[in-house]
């Protein structure tokens, strides 16, 4: 149930409450003077401690004990007992970081509940700060496109170092998994991982929450002392105030800093892994972030390709989606109709990933948990009231052309997303759209649609239009 670590001085006592608490379910340790008391929480940091106001033959007494404990160990509650209480010992204790006062002789149904209600609202403390720091979280890496490929060999090679990393990428497209699987597959995976969204902190916090603060009551550590030995990830770390970029850049360099009220340099052991869907070249010419603290971030630049640069994992990432939300939701285990994966695959995805997560939670929730996901299902499967079996409703734009320019638009944008769909792989497209490979090669050519790298993998794309000559 816990660890907890009774200091006083009388053997009796001790040895009464330790017996107590033991036959409660707890652990105790116990100690009769502060060396003793400063040996034991130096060795293992107890769950909670009983702490004597008054040791005999001790270096320090209770309240000494309890400012370096609080200092130090600021998470452990510190029940203060005492023979001699008085309200002054009591504000005294309080002040320090106790979390309770009690006056010798107890009732031991008292330090019972007082006991029960420290260690809950410790729990309470722990789990609170590992959601906010974004603690746990899937590190799954599911694809095989090339674009993916690409990708998962580039977050290999630096799992194994401590060198920087910066992600960038669209909104949704996957930049904190990818953080998460290189801090779970690295060194410090048993170690936090700290997460810090730049954008949803106010910045008049933004210095206490990183650093920490120190008053009367205690320390309160800061986002960077708790992910110290492991990774703390900056997500879209554009976002973070310039103030606070000049002092995160001295970290980088010290690695230790100063808590806000506090005097003492904290040092700290950390790697830092940042991402950003902006352009952090405009943002420095704009003024709004410091050029030195890029490149201490940008060591190592990665780029999350979008989930329309990787097509052809989503199905595999809409399976692992209705896996998962089967798993923690209880939402029913249904498969893909083979349609359903096809019109998935060319949709508009301007979400990434995350859009596509929330379809197929959505179609899970709002379907038949008896039949396989058809394409009717899918949010965009038929648009508008007026949809007809057999029918194709166009857009307002496309209605709007004449016949050969409506049917060139279309062409460009099916055979677009066509490609895009198989990877860029020629052949598995006039495979699937029925035309012979030259066709299709003398089709894209006359419609100016073009294939390059992009993230390690073929994508389609309009052809860019020579400049004009200058006029003379």
């Amino acid at each position: 149930m816990g660890d907890i670590l009774i200091v006083d001085d009388e053997r009796d006592i001790r040895e009464l409450v330790g017996d107590i608490l033991e036959d409660e379910g707890f652990t105790t340790r116990l100690a009769g003077s502060s060396d003793e008391c400063m040996a034991e929480v130096e060795k293992e940091t107890p769950a909670l401690m009983i702490l004597d106001i008054w040791l005999k033959d001790s270096n320090m007494d209770g309240i000494d004990i309890l400012k370096v404990v609080k200092k130090d160990y600021p998470e452990v509650p510190i029940v203060i007992i005492s023979g001699h209480g008085n309200i002054e010992i009591a504000v005294a204790a309080i002040k320090q970081g106790a979390y309770d006062f009690i006056e010798k002789p107890f009732n031991i149904d008292q330090l019972m509940v007082v006991i029960r209600r420290a260690m809950e609202t410790s729990r309470l403390r722990r789990e609170n700060v590992e959601l906010k720091r974004g603690d746990s979280g899937p590190s799954d890496m599911i694809g095989e496109s090339a674009a993916f490929k690409a990708l998962k060999n580039q977050l290999d090679k630096v799992t194994k170092s401590n060198g920087r990393v910066m992600l960038s990428g669209r909104p949704g497209s996957g930049k904190e998994l990818a953080a998460r699987y290189i801090h779970a597959n690295s060194t410090r995976a048993s170690a936090p991982f700290v997460l810090v969204n730049s954008a949803s902190i106010e910045p008049d916090r933004m210095e206490e929450f990183l650093f920490g603060r120190e008053s009367d009551k205690g320390i309160e550590k800061g986002m960077l002392e708790q992910a110290s030995g492991g990774v703390i990830y900056f997500d879209e770390v554009a976002d973070m105030p310039l103030g606070t970029q000049s002092k995160i850049l001295r970290v980088l360099v010290d690695q230790q800093f100063v808590r806000v009220g506090g005097s003492d340099k904290v040092k700290v052991d950390l790697r830092v892994i940042s991402s950003t869907n902006k352009n952090l070249t405009d943002e420095i010419n704009a003024g709004n972030f410091r050029e030195e603290l890029y490149h201490r971030l940008n060591v190592v630049p990665i780029e999350v390709p979008s989930l329309e640069e990787r097509r052809e994992d989503i199905p595999f990432l809409a399976e692992y989606f209705i896996d998962v939300l089967n798993k923690v939701q209880g939402l029913p285990l249904r498969k893909l109709a083979e349609d359903a994966q096809s019109l998935l695959q060319t949709m508009v995805w301007p979400g990434n990933v995350r859009q596509l997560k929330n379809v197929i939670e959505r179609v899970l929730i709002l379907g038949d948990g008896n039949s396989d996901i058809e394409a009717s299902e899918l949010p965009q499967s038929a648009e508008g009231p007026t949809a007809e079996e057999g029918r194709v409703v166009l857009s307002s734009s496309l209605a709007t052309l004449p016949l050969r320019e409506a049917r060139e638009l279309f062409e460009r944008e099916y055979l677009l997303t066509q490609i895009n769909r198989f990877g860029g792989n020629i052949s598995r497209t006039a495979s699937f759209v029925g035309m012979e490979r030259s066709a299709l090669h003398r089709k894209l050519k006359s419609l100016g649609v073009v294939t390059s790298n992009k993230s390690g993998a073929r994508v389609a794309h309009i052809e860019e239009a020579d400049a004009e000559p200058a006029n003379d």
